[in-house]
């Protein structure tokens, strides 16, 4: 693929680019690295790598060049992610631009400048080796230039500015390019918490500990709900910023980051002070844990090789480290320090990074109480950890705690051993049916005990439901005698519930059937009935009469009617509604008591009469007629002036 102007002009300058690229005094030979004065911050790897133009991304200087050859592993290619290409336009890119070319095959990529920009933020090549060349001249602006790189074997590569707003799904998987940690760009946040959205993506997983900058490697993260308000900490030699609200937060995943729990610690030696009050304060090993209260461990004063030791009590997968000072109250700290480990606590080893070639020195803390996070990438396989401080501010004292797992076990595969086949015996018997159960594979010799489980189960789980529904059916035969046709009138004497009701439990009492009170004692006829039963009102209607119960059936025309509601007399029995009088009493009716006066003649005054018992008349006897006090008169007789009336009406 060849891409340049189409004037003569833009030919011109794209054959002096490549000559000056293929053929030009920086050497004839690509061999790798970068050279010229116009380069910038720079890292090359053979996975992956990121290279800038000087001063990125301020403005680039004026006639710099700077030539980066790149080489990928044998039988593979290269991918290029372009960040940033801002040059200063021109025709046909003449005074800056950016140009890639393939010297094995003589293939060119550009030139590109502001005017003429990469189509595509990754470019593909076929190429293992791909040389880069930039050039400047006389400008006034330009940011300059941004790239990466990765193999074939990553296609999923990202520039190191893209951030976390750049995506919309939950999840994502990226692959991070090496040198992303020294490229310009904000984050906000802290592994612990997660990083705001607008945070510069692979600069996070830096400081997270996810990748190590000088290897990068792939990224898993999730998009969750934002929080109010991140943290800042330093981490991994980055320092993260303190941020506000944001509408989603990047979580890393990091499988093997859980605190280990440490067994016991050792030190080279421990300071014992005296304070002004001459109290001791020691400041032993044991007290080096990073949840402890106060000061923490600190070296005996003039003691330069002084050093802190970890006994994890097992072999342990140490993927991080967290250090911090002594206290607010004192200000000690550890600047720097190296890690050392042991798998049997005589023989120790460096850790020396990724590199492999000299041992690394970690960035400590930069106050007493501030805590510092340092990934170990890849991770120590040990039992101890040995901490060594490097440079200090005013005193040797350190807190530490380890981060990591256990060592996941891998199985050695086993030899293969060819089978033999063995002899099948044919079966004489033929063996017992079975039917198969989808989805549940059954033993033979255990299937009479699973059947016998089961079979208890059902039956205990049917026993429950037969008495479930026993008492449901109980509790249905005893309802209250209230929700049934046992109603009591009002005004009427008050029955006792009964769980049934029944023609043989309905007689009450004789008192409580009678419409009318039993027979008082003599000379206390004035008295009233039992309350127990509501009588009809007696209304007079002269001043001279006097109220008493009747035991005689009123007449309808009289003003009596039928109560609304049923009474306890309507039952299955037939009772009548006024009861007749009760035996042995005698033959006659005899009332409680009579008014004072009596329906007397015409015109003479009510004068009270003597009472007495008179028989009833006979059928054919029509010569007198009985008063309504019981006193007989002549036939023909008119009624006095002082009437004696009964009104009833419904009970009360």
């Amino acid at each position: 693929m060849r891409a340049g102007g189409g004037a003569a002009r833009g030919a011109l300058a794209v054959a002096l680019l490549r000559r000056c690229l293929l053929l030009g005094p920086l050497g004839m030979r690509p061999a790798g690295g970068q050279e010229g004065d116009g380069c910038g911050h720079t890292l090359l790897t053979p996975h992956s790598g990121t290279l800038s133009s000087k001063n990125y991304p301020g403005t680039y200087p004026n006639h710099t060049a700077c030539r980066w050859r790149l080489r990928a592993p044998p039988d593979t290619s290269l991918l290029l992610a372009f960040g940033d290409v801002d040059l200063e336009p021109s025709e046909s890119c003449a005074h800056s631009s950016l140009l890639l070319a393939d010297p094995q095959a003589g293939t060119t990529y550009g030139p590109f400048c502001r005017n003429a920009v990469p189509t595509t933020p990754l470019l593909v090549t076929n190429s293992s080796a791909v040389t880069v060349l930039f050039n400047s001249t006389s400008h006034r602006s330009g940011r300059g230039l941004l790239l990466s790189y990765a193999t074939s074997q990553h296609p999923d590569l990202v520039s190191c500015l893209v951030r976390g707003t750049h995506y919309t799904q939950e999840h994502v998987s990226v692959y991070c390019p090496a040198g992303c940690k020294d490229i310009d760009g904000d984050i906000w946040g802290n592994p612990s918490q997660g990083y705001r959205d607008t945070s510069v993506l692979c600069k996070a997983a830096v400081h997270a500990g996810v990748i190590a900058d000088e290897l990068g490697g792939q990224v898993t993260l999730a998009r969750e709900k934002g929080i109010t308000l991140y943290e800042s900490a330093f981490a991994n030699g980055l320092h993260s910023k303190r941020g506000s609200l944001s509408e989603k937060r990047l979580i890393f995943h990091k499988a093997c980051g859980d605190v280990l729990e440490v067994a016991a610690f050792n030190a080279s030696s421990w300071w014992l002070e005296v304070d002004a009050l001459g109290q001791d304060r020691a400041w032993v090993a044991e007290r080096a844990a990073l949840g402890t209260a106060g000061h923490s461990w600190a070296a005996e004063p003039g003691s330069d090789s002084a050093w802190l030791e970890l006994d994890l009590g097992a072999r342990r997968n140490v993927t991080g480290i967290i250090t911090k000072g002594s206290s607010e109250q004192y200000d000690y700290y550890v600047t720097s320090y190296r890690v050392s480990s042991s798998r049997d606590g005589k023989n120790w080893r460096p850790y020396r990074g990724s590199s492999g070639q000299e041992d690394k020195v970690f960035e400590g803390n930069a106050d007493s109480y501030g805590e510092v996070s340092n990934a170990f990438i890849p991770p120590i396989v040990a039992r101890y950890i040995r901490v060594t401080p490097q440079s200090w501010h005013q005193r040797v004292a350190l807190k530490v705690a380890l981060v990591g797992c256990q060592p996941a076990r891998v199985r050695a595969p086993r030899p293969y051993v060819p089978s033999v086949p063995k002899e099948v015996p044919v079966p004489t018997s033929r063996p017992a049916s079975h039917t198969p159960i989808p989805g549940v594979a059954l033993d033979p010799e255990k299937a009479g005990s699973t059947l016998l489980v089961m079979l208890l189960i059902g039956g205990f789980v049917l026993l429950c439901s037969s008495l479930l529904l026993l008492a449901f059916l109980c509790r249905r035969k005893r309802k209250p005698a209230a929700e049934l046709s046992c109603g009591i009138t009002k005004g009427y004497p008050k029955l006792e519930s009964s769980p049934v009701c029944s023609l043989q439990s309905l007689p009450p009492p004789g008192s409580a059937l009678a419409s009318f009170p039993t027979a008082a004692v003599p000379g206390d006829l004035s008295q009233t009935h039992s309350p127990e039963y509501a009588e009809p009102d007696l209304v007079q209607l002269t001043p001279s009469s006097q109220t008493g119960p009747s035991t005689f059936k009123p007449l309808l025309d009289e003003g009596y009617t039928l109560p609304l509601v049923m009474s306890h007399y309507d039952v299955p029995g037939k009772y009548h509604e006024y009861a007749e009088p009760l035996p042995p009493e005698p033959e006659y009716a005899t009332p409680f008591s009579e008014p004072d006066g009596t329906r007397g003649i015409t015109g003479l005054p009510c004068t009270p009469l003597v009472r007495y018992d008179a028989p009833t008349p006979r059928p054919g006897d029509r010569g007198t007629e009985r008063t309504a006090g019981g006193i007989p008169s002549p036939e023909g007789a008119q009624l006095g002036d002082c009437p004696l009336s009964h009104v009833y009406h419904e009970a009360l």
